[in-house]
């Protein structure tokens, strides 16, 4: 986390908070967990709702990344303190707030350091077993009679061959795909999006650029697409580093460039 981003952000989501917590004190001092209500009739206070939710949601977001660190911060406190400041008031002094905040900002940089470089270092060694497991089923399933092997690595099976014109690496398809992880995890798909994707045949990880132009339109094909034909050892949301990548691919049409 950027520690300049969080101390913008924590100044915007004040408000939000701050709104909370001075409904809640007016409503209620006796019982903190009594629920607040709020007059949303006009525009003006359901503007003053939506900016305070979002910001807070963002506020949480933005401490959730501090989990897998030594830090916490108290929500209560923090919630008054922005009460405190947007009513120019503070319990600490200048010289006092300067130096606690250096101190925390000092003690984020470390601490995200830190948590970094353990996430790297699993992601590391996901991407290790993910080498080894990777190889195994490519070596495995290049055995089967109806599976292809290509020099790069690429592997395919043809479900249906089509009859239409293959595409030139400059051309635009239009394609409906699904993708997988080889233990049947699902990472991408245009069928649930209901919509095919049209892209460039060069645009793609290499290991579906050679496909696809072997491919005819009509046809439907499944890619088993080793990691160095598609994100190597980088991990990638969904997709941990060095994975073999399961697509089956419809080649719907070849797009004039």
């Amino acid at each position: 986390m950027n520690i300049h981003y969080f101390g913008k952000l924590t100044l915007v989501a004040a408000t939000a908070l701050l709104i909370s917590a001075c409904a809640q004190e007016k409503s209620d001092k006796a019982s903190s967990a009594q629920e607040t209500t709020l007059n949303l009739e006009s525009q003006e206070s359901k503007a003053a709702y939506a900016v305070g939710v979002s910001s807070g949601m963002a506020m949480a977001q933005n401490l959730a990344t501090l989990e897998g660190t030594s830090i916490s911060l108290d929500k209560e406190i923090l919630i008054q303190a922005f009460a405190d400041g947007l009513n120019d008031e503070s319990r600490f002094d200048q010289e006092t707030m300067q130096q606690v905040m250096n101190d925390f900002r000092q003690q984020m940089s470390v601490a995200m350091q830190e948590k970094q470089k353990q996430e790297q270092a699993a992601q590391a060694e996901v991407a290790a077993e993910n080498l080894v497991k990777g190889t195994e089923f490519l070596e495995q399933n290049k055995q089967k009679e109806d599976v292809v092997t290509l020099p790069s690595g690429l592997q395919y099976k043809v479900l249906e061959a089509g009859e239409g014109t293959s595409p030139a690496a400059t051309d635009r398809v239009k394609v409906h795909y699904r993708g997988t992880l080889i233990d049947g995890s699902q990472f991408d798909s245009s069928y649930d999006r209901g919509q095919p994707a049209t892209f460039g045949v060069n645009q793609v990880i290499s290991g579906w650029t050679e496909a696809l132009q072997l491919m005819k339109e009509g046809a439907k094909w499944e890619l088993y697409i080793p990691a160095e034909l598609a994100y190597g050892s980088i991990s990638r949301p969904s997709i941990p580093g060095n994975s073999v990548l399961l697509f089956t691919v419809e080649l719907l049409e070849v797009v004039t460039p």
